[in-house]
């Protein structure tokens, strides 16, 4: 999908561009895979803010899609490939021969027309799932099982790919899009292909309005605060805060590692950005 601009009829619309949406099916969504999630801006329980910069955004209904790609054995035909406000990737429409319908991320290359299925018995094809252990090294993957059976957890963004490595024994090793390798089980399922919308990336947002439609709030840069509110506060004119950059509790950013999670640390190989 190419990127589209706009004349300058006005500051906002000089330098805003979108992605085209002429490759879409013109249809609308499909009803009964349609379901209302009220927002709740980045709060929780006692209606406290938890995220900042979250609140707002047009209001959506959220398209269920089918994670675990776990009708196994039964083919289904790519029905409509569909806009989803609420991923930055397109989803397509199953319809599978027994009447069921579900969404699925589309990868790219996916066209309206064509045949997918899943399962261990599944062809090496685009669209089609079935474990990493029947997956050829080397193949492109998406929508990867952390655990087996618990559905895609993993490279699900807009014109992102895996690509399986190598097997050894119970788990294979996969790329992640960042650079980093990580272990995961080989009865766990992947999807092949690249996802698409490969252009999400090249947008401009252009206008803060655009922002605020999209769901987020305005940030605040903590050197314009108060010593109270910041670490970066205070000071006279423009100044540094005179520390390393930190979070407005006081933890730190930009280059130390943060990351906690010993339980997951033994699965990864290889860390992001690492060489």
């Amino acid at each position: 999908m190419p990127i589209k601009k706009y004349r300058p009829t006005s500051p906002g619309k000089r330098f805003i561009t979108t992605v085209d949406f002429s490759e879409l099916s013109k249809v609308a969504p499909e009803r009964s895979l349609l379901e209302v999630r009220k927002k709740h801006a980045g709060r929780n329980n006692n209606g406290h803010i938890t995220v900042r910069h979250r609140g707002g955004g047009t209001r959506r209904l959220y398209r269920i899609i089918d994670f675990k790609r776990s009708k196994d054995g039964v083919p289904a035909k790519v029905s409509t490939i569909e806009y989803d406000p609420n991923r930055s990737c397109r989803i397509a429409l199953l319809s599978y021969r027994d009447g069921e319908k579900r969404y699925i991320l589309a990868p790219l290359g996916l066209q309206v027309g064509e045949l997918v299925e899943s399962g261990p018995n599944a062809d090496i094809k685009i669209g089609n799932a079935l474990p990493i252990r029947n997956i050829p090294v080397g193949t492109v993957i998406h929508n990867i099982e952390l655990r087996p059976g618990e559905g895609g957890k993993l490279v699900r963004s807009a014109g992102v790919a895996a690509q399986l490595m190598a097997k050894e024994s119970e788990y294979s090793q996969v790329r992640m899009p960042s650079g980093e390798v990580r272990k995961i089980h080989v009865e766990c399922r992947a999807t092949i292909g690249q996802l698409g919308n490969v252009d999400h990336e090249n947008q401009v947002i252009g206008t803060a309005g655009r922002s605020r439609h999209l769901g987020k709030r305005p940030a605040v840069r903590g050197i314009a605060m108060n010593p109270v509110d910041h670490p970066h506060g205070g000071g006279e004119a423009r100044s540094t805060s005179g520390r390393p950059p930190t979070t407005p509790w006081g933890q730190m950013t930009m280059g130390k590692k943060t990351r906690r999670n010993k339980r997951t640390s033994k699965m990864i190989v290889r860390r992001r950005g690492s060489k």
